[in-house]
């Protein structure tokens, strides 16, 4: 070709590229009705947010963190409760105070004064509430000496029904209480004191749950906004998806809260926790697509709004199906027989619904009513070259197109080998003392109770059982390894020095008293109480047996149940989802096998961390569950945003060029995703519970698993190995390979 024709033809490129131009450059003014809408859409939802954000500041008013509470009535342990209530109008909450030290005679006149004057302490929070005042009407604290003469033991029966108001400045009573018997007990000079007991560890449970509104959220909200400054390498866009996620915290908190007042649902401090950093992570996550879609589309278009329009149909759908399958996951949650994992599934899926509907109408709003230059330094331009499409997510495609068969193998391996270690994860439960991180006075208190006092002292189990066979009843208590002293409520008063009034009997019904020899939380009083039960069914089928220590063993039994309901349905509607999402059979079915295997990866490596780098006792009876919900729930997520891209280009390109570039162009917001929820649930381990801590390893390490090795090889080179097959039985798996 001449010069000349060369130049004639290149000409008329320009110029027939200049006159497509110049409609898209009227398209660039911002049109006054849709800068109209944005602008009301974002007035909204600042209305939204102001009415929302302080009812969000009261959620923790409305926890109900008492465990008996989440058994369904049919656990025997409820049917003791109720039967129990019946012999005794007591509510209290036992608070041991255990004194020690040198216990000479006026050491010891010292520990009996702290005790008769503990209630006329003043509880500064209380505007001049006394600890008399939160007392079981007729209580008085007394000192009880131990039989090895080393310690002292005060039981204060504090009212569970007078603590339920909180404070004036909206704090929990009980936490008050013990802080303030604590401050009392170290102006005991030379003495040791440590209150422990059911109303110590609920304190300093309470005092931890407490954090989440300041240590957790605070922090949560931190990490997010490095990770964005980071992945955008702008001084503003971050901003924005930050800004909508938190709005979405505040909405879904603020629902929360309304419905939690009314009591429509159950909140724990364990559900609060997790619904904090899932919306902002599940949020930030929505907000990483859409921005990277939306950017990609500036690329294209000159119009940011046509931009907005277009990258709204691609992320639309994978992140309602997003939403929906999290929020489906979470919600089968409501077969459970525990109200503590019941309160997860609609706490976390109302969340996650506000964390979709919010990204999908502030965010946009507010991305283009700010127009293009949010994205400074790193501006879109129309007809720039898309940075995308190279880099090292275009050097990972390539590798998986070349070495298919080999990745996917590899990292079939690797996770198969992690797998073989989730057998060995211990999850049989903590006591209560193990719950927490570190040792807080309570398990100090606790330690010292086992070493000076019967360890179950100030907890007893309660058996009821038909009264014509009392005798037989304390027979086969007493004769069964582990339980100290037994004795049958009494019809009367009890007198020092005097005979035991006769037991009191209510319809028939006798209630028991055992004090056992081992904590009442720990694995050895609950074996002890598994035994009771089988002893006491040789005497009566009606006998049972309730109290703290059946609390936990029959909130086992229950785990285990829901382990074998909830997990297979999970599955079951996951596949439903992603079917219809896919239009397929084969890949839905493959997408599940892949973050199964995932999960099964995440318990052996969680098994490893636990015990030879943490050093936790084990794991809590439900954190299976958990962690399997969230990450079922939360890996499918990535697979989804994946597999709707390669479904989307495999139409125009075939299933292994559609696949390669599907690959290429998410792997950077797919991965920044994943490490923005991981570092999100990372944040529980600053909580020091040990349940927190390792889910909060488990979702974090088990999604960088999906993003970095699941979804980024195995999923594509499985896909690329079964081909155009994969879309069976739509009509993409007749079409290019």
């Amino acid at each position: 070709m001449s010069p000349k024709a060369k130049t004639k033809r290149t000409k008329k490129a320009v110029s027939k590229k200049t006159t497509k131009s110049k409609p898209r450059s009227k398209k660039s003014k911002s049109p006054k009705k849709f800068t109209f809408l944005a602008a009301a859409v974002v007035v909204i939802w600042l209305g939204i947010s102001g009415v929302a954000g302080p009812i969000f500041g009261k959620l923790s008013e409305v926890q109900e963190n008492d465990n008996a509470a989440f058994l369904p009535s049919s656990a025997e342990s409820s049917k003791v409760n109720a039967v129990a209530s019946e012999f005794t109008s007591s509510d209290a909450v036992p608070v041991l105070v255990v004194i020690t030290g040198d216990l000479n005679k006026e050491n010891l006149a010292k520990a009996n004064d702290f005790a008769t004057t503990l209630g006329s302490l003043k509880i500064e929070e209380g505007e001049g509430k006394l600890v008399s005042d939160y007392l079981v009407d007729g209580a008085k604290p007394f000192a009880i000496p131990s039989q090895d003469g080393e310690a002292v033991l005060i039981n204060v029966e504090i009212s569970a029904k007078k603590i339920v108001p909180p404070l004036p400045n909206g704090e929990p009573a009980l936490i008050a209480i013990v802080n303030t018997i604590r401050d009392g007990g170290k102006d005991i000079e030379g003495l040791q004191t440590n209150v422990t007991g059911a109303g110590g560890i609920l304190a300093d449970l309470f005092g931890a749950f407490g954090a989440i509104d300041t240590t957790l959220l605070l922090s949560t909200l931190g990490v997010v906004a490095l990770i964005l400054i980071v992945v955008y390498r702008s001084p503003l866009l971050w901003i924005f998806p930050l800004f909508s996620a938190v709005i979405a915290l505040s909405l879904s908190g603020a629902i929360v809260y309304l419905l939690a007042k009314e009591e429509i649902i159950t909140l724990n401090g364990q559900s609060q926790g997790i619904l904090s950093v899932l919306v902002i992570g599940a949020a930030t996550d929505y907000g990483l697509l859409l921005i990277a879609r939306y950017r990609e589309e500036l690329h294209l278009v000159q119009s940011r709004f046509t931009a907005m329009r277009k990258a709204m149909r691609g992320v639309f759908e994978p992140v309602v199906a997003s939403g929906a399958t999290v929020s489906v996951g979470l919600l089968v949650l409501l077969l459970s027989e525990l109200d503590a994992n019941r309160s997860l599934g609609p706490v976390g899926a109302i969340g996650v619904a506000c964390a979709v509907v919010t990204m999908l109408s502030l965010l946009p709003a507010l991305l283009v009513l700010f127009g293009r230059w949010i994205f400074w330094p790193r501006i879109p331009h129309f007809d720039s070259k898309d940075e995308k499409l190279s880099g090292i997510w275009a050097k990972v495609a390539k590798f998986v197109d070349k070495k298919t068969n080999r990745a996917g193998w590899i990292t079939a391996i690797v996770l198969l080998a992690l797998a073989g270690y989730s057998s060995q994860l211990d999850a049989s439960g903590l006591s209560q003392t193990e719950t927490f991180v570190g040792k807080p006075d309570s398990v100090v208190g606790q330690e010292v109770l086992g070493k000076h006092f019967p360890a179950g002292e100030g907890n007893p189990s309660y058996i009821t059982g038909p009264a014509d066979k009392t005798p037989e009843l304390l027979k086969a208590i007493t004769d069964t390894p582990g339980v100290g002293e037994a004795y049958p409520i009494p019809d009367g008063p009890v007198i020092a020095g005097q005979p035991l009034p006769n037991p009191k009997i209510i319809n028939g019904q006798v209630l028991i008293s055992a004090t056992l020899e081992n904590a009442a939380d720990s694995a050895e009083a609950k074996a002890t109480v598994v035994t009771l039960r089988n002893n006491l069914d040789a005497v009566s089928v009606d006998a049972l047996v309730g109290g703290f220590t059946a609390v936990n063993e029959d909130i086992a039994e229950a785990n285990a149940r829901d382990n074998r309901i909830i997990i297979p349905t999970v599955l079951v509607i996951i596949f439903l989802i992603l079917a219809l999402l896919l239009r397929s059979i084969l890949a839905p079915l493959m997408l599940i096998s892949t973050v199964v295997l995932s999960f099964a990866a995440t318990l052996g490596a969680c098994q490893l961390v636990f015990e030879n780098v943490f050093k936790f006792p084990g794991a809590d009876t439900g954190f299976p569950l958990f962690a399997f919900v969230f990450l079922v729930a939360l890996g499918i997520d990535y697979n989804i945003f994946l597999m709707t891209r390669v479904r989307e280009e495999s139409k125009k390109l075939g299933t292994r060029a559609g696949t390669l570039k599907a690959l290429t162009v998410t792997g950077g917001v797919i991965t920044s995703a994943g490490v923005v929820l991981a570092a999100t649930f990372a944040v529980l381990g600053l909580l020091p519970l040990v349940f927190l801590a390792e889910l909060g390893f488990a979702v974090a390490f088990g999604v960088l698993l999906d993003t970095i090795l699941v979804r980024s090889i195995l999923v594509p080179a499985l896909t690329i190995g079964i081909g155009k097959k994969v879309w069976w039985p739509s009509k993409l798996a007749q079409g290019k390979n």
